[in-house]
């Protein structure tokens, strides 16, 4: 059976790339009738944020990525958090050790900072330069009974070279002469990632890796402790997904632009849409479609499928999707995700005239967040108005027409867009000038910009009385 796992480091916010890891593999997962896992990597207790853990749970709920053991929904091969597993992990270290495979390493901070700045100034990679890797058996004892603290390192094999498949990028090979004894225990007794991560692995009967291009350099270390372990024949098969670029094809960081899931969220980007764009990120499985529902995605995951090339974050192609994505729902549906976004900006509006405002809006929308932000006048008078359109539209003929056509616009008795339009194109053609002499000021008064959805439906929105309001102070305010 197909066995994955997610195993984010819980850190701060979540990544798109890490979603789009938690994707795929969830994609996999169901696409061969298989287990999706998700296991907490938090070795690292520097880097441990509070409340990361519970964020990550939330968003991968939202995003519609569930799974089926983890540690909420428990399973056979629990814990599913790594700082609840390091027991196991110290067991394993010894055994590489007894077993020549592993080495104790003693070298100080200090030490290890110098041998990286002589590496450096002659040009070589910054690499371990092995110190303790020859220590007798009496040396070592020696020094662990004196309380000096060490780590573990990877005895990494000489003159070799550490060839993998992987099932994105073909076979892969690294010169073992390119790999530092990694550490694999840390002083304060906790794994590396590469320990821990490894051992999970195995025990968990992982049988597919699915993760970032960043990790492919990781892997020969990884192919080799499974070597060490005697774990080989077990050894999952490896995917390295392409990196996620900025449109200059820069890595996708945080400094030129927002890539938490959780930023994206609060913008009033839908799931559906972030989930659809980002598996795109490097897989496509047709030419000419792109808009896929979850169940649509799942039934045409294959991982031969995934590209190899870094794949560009673009997100005008993002704003697009979600804007679909809001077309293809009903005032209705959009109603219980907008009404919050408008109570977090003061504005309180009844149910029914929000749905009103949603019906008109859709169409002219990229976020749920244009809904109250795009089109602040559905609750709001204006107080300030576009300059560019008051210096084009905002004439003294404009004032002098649209006083005339106050008081019939206020004694209408029918109040819709086809009876406003008739009121509108009517004077107009009494006093034989074009409609669009009135359209502009007469759009400007009630919203102060120039340009949003039909007037006539939008005047029949906001209702007679509060038209004939705002009209009224445009008059007297604007010059």
């Amino acid at each position: 059976m197909v066995r994955v796992r997610f195993a984010p480091s819980p850190t701060g916010f979540v990544h798109v790339g890490s979603l789009r890891t938690a994707l795929y593999n969830y994609l996999f997962a169901r696409h061969n009738n298989g287990v999706n896992v998700l296991r907490i990597e938090d070795t690292d207790r520097t880097r441990l944020v509070e409340g990361a853990v519970e964020n990550l749970l939330r968003t991968m709920e939202w995003a519609g990525i569930s799974f089926d053991e983890g540690p909420t929904q428990g399973g056979e091969y629990g814990p599913y958090v790594q700082s609840e597993r390091t027991e196991i992990y110290r067991n394993y270290a010894d055994e590489l050790i007894s077993n020549n495979k592993a080495y104790p390493c003693f070298c100080t901070s200090e030490r290890l900072d110098e041998v990286r700045k002589a590496m450096q100034a002659s040009g070589q990679p910054p690499m371990y330069d092995r110190h303790c890797r020859n220590l007798t058996h009496d040396e070592v004892r020696e020094k662990i009974d004196a309380g000096i603290a060490h780590v573990v390192r990877l005895r990494v094999p000489l003159g070799e070279t550490i060839t993998f498949n992987d099932l994105v990028r073909g076979d892969v090979s690294f010169e073992s002469k390119t790999i530092d004894d990694q550490v694999l225990l840390k002083s304060d007794g906790f794994p590396t990632y590469h320990l821990a991560n490894i051992v999970d692995d195995h025990l968990m009967k992982i049988t597919h890796v699915i993760r970032g291009e960043e990790w492919l350099t990781s892997t020969p270390k990884h192919v080799l402790l499974y070597r060490a372990l005697n774990w080989e024949a077990d050894m999952p098969k490896f995917a390295h997904l392409p990196l996620l670029l900025n449109p200059d094809r820069s890595k996708l960081s945080k400094r030129q632009g927002d890539v938490a899931v959780e930023d994206f969220k609060t913008q009033g980007y839908l799931p559906d849409a972030l989930v659809n764009f980002c598996a795109l990120l490097g897989f496509n499985p047709s030419d000419t479609q792109e808009i896929y529902s979850l169940e649509a995605l799942i039934a045409s995951f294959e991982l031969d499928k995934v590209n190899k090339s870094g794949a560009v974050f673009g997100r005008e192609k993002l704003d697009w999707m979600n804007s679909e994505y809001i077309r293809s729902k009903t005032p209705e549906e959009l109603f219980k995700s907008v009404k919050p976004l408008a109570e977090d900006r003061g504005y309180t509006v009844s149910d029914e005239y929000l749905l009103k405002v949603i019906g008109l809006m859709t169409e002219r929308v990229r976020t749920l967040n244009d809904f109250v932000d795009f089109a602040s006048y559905f609750y709001k008078a204006p107080t300030e108005f576009d300059e560019k359109s008051r210096a084009k539209n905002w004439t003294d003929e404009a004032k002098l027409r649209l006083a005339d056509l106050l008081p019939l616009l206020t004694n209408s008795t029918e109040w819709n867009h086809v009876a406003i339009e008739q009121i509108v194109r009517a004077y107009a053609e009494s006093k034989d000038i074009s409609a669009g002499k009135l359209i502009h000021p007469l759009r400007l008064s009630v919203s102060g910009v120039g340009s949003g959805p039909g007037l006539f439906e939008l005047l029949e929105v906001l209702g007679k009385s509060e038209v004939v309001s705002r009209i009224a102070y445009a008059l007297e305010h604007l010059k």
